[in-house]
């Protein structure tokens, strides 16, 4: 086999149990040729003449390997003659220091699944394929061969799915709250809800597709394929309901967003509402001494003209006029 040029981490377990770590690339035929053996092989940006070399030894069909390291590959899990091809992606939502909502970080996991042997393929770091290990350790599943390197890596992207989710609703929570807080501008709030809509897609993008992921994982499982065994149906059942149970989350997320959008679009009318009817009370108001003075301004002989009288009747007829319609205004709630 090629010496590895490429950083690589890798783990050998006979019945569960640990037998080398981080051993180089060029051993790794000798320990898939070992009875009893179940392997984990994990690359991270591999050079392309790597990637090629190792599929050229173990079978790998030039499709799958191509969908290893193409971008934008949505998650997916297809069939070949000798192994089973899977994309994944892992998310990752925290909100920063300002109260502000975050971008979401997506992280990417190919992997190429062997009679024993898990072979798995990053782009970057994003993944944490440590906290993936320590799951394979935790469950305590490792004797039941590559199924449970297949379950352990599905079952933490998706509880990274539920935080993601989680942490999602709990912002959407707090934006309901804001708006209805006078103190915070609308632009804000418009600010973020557009960034969580935006993230809400792109994590839609990712959660959804697992259904036919996992959904293929078991149905390869249920042909009788020699690369997962069926002792594991009750992890996967369990694993597919998780699941079904993201994906609705992120459709009542969707129906929360728009419900937010369209309050905040029906509270900017009401205010926009409020501002006229101020406007239009206070016009009114303004009007009462306009035609009084108007009245009393004529060139024209009238009751008072000329006299101290005629005054008296224009500040009288102002202040009963601008008094009473201000009251007026003020009980209808217009002012």
């Amino acid at each position: 086999m090629l010496a590895g040029v490429s950083t690589c981490r890798s783990r050998a377990w006979r019945n569960g149990v640990e037998v080398a770590a981080d051993f180089p690339l060029a051993d790794l035929d000798h320990w898939l040729a070992e009875p009893n053996i179940l392997v984990w092989l994990d690359l991270v940006q591999p050079e392309p003449d790597v990637l090629a070399s190792l599929a050229g030894e173990l079978g790998f069909d030039p499709l799958a390997v191509e969908d290893a390291v193409s971008p934008r590959e949505r998650p997916k899990a297809s069939w070949h003659p000798n192994h089973l091809f899977l994309t994944c992606y892992s998310t990752r939502l925290e909100p920063p220091a300002d109260g502000g909502v975050a971008e979401l970080e997506v992280g990417r996991v190919s992997a190429f699944v062997l009679g024993n042997a898990l072979i798995t393929v990053r782009p970057g770091e994003r993944v944490d394929m440590d906290a993936v290990l320590a799951r394979w350790v935790d469950d305590a599943l490792l004797d039941r061969g590559v199924a449970a390197l297949v379950h352990g890596l599905l079952d933490h992207l998706v509880d990274g799915h539920f935080e993601t989710i989680e942490t999602m609703d709990d912002q959407l929570e707090d934006l309901e709250d804001l708006l209805f807080d006078p103190a915070i501008k609308t632009r804000t709030i418009q600010q973020r809800v557009f960034a969580l809509r935006k993230a809400l897609v792109e994590l839609r993008r990712v959660v959804l597709p697992m259904r036919e992921v996992v959904t293929s994982v078991m149905r390869f499982r249920s042909d009788g394929q020699q690369s997962l065994s069926g002792e594991l149906d009750g992890h996967f059942n369990d694993l597919y309901d998780h699941v079904i149970r993201a994906a609705e989350w992120t459709e009542s997320l969707r129906d929360m967003v728009s419900s937010v959008f369209e309050t905040n679009l029906s509270l900017q009318d009401a205010r926009l509402n409020e501002v006229m009817k101020k406007l239009a009370a206070w016009a009114a108001i303004i009007a009462v001494p306009t035609a009084v003075t108007g009245w009393f301004g004529q060139n024209l002989p009238y009751p008072g003209f000329g006299a101290v009288s005629g005054l008296l009747q224009s500040v009288v007829l102002m202040l009963i006029g601008t008094v009473g319609l201000y009251i007026l205004f003020r009980k209808v709630d217009w002012l």
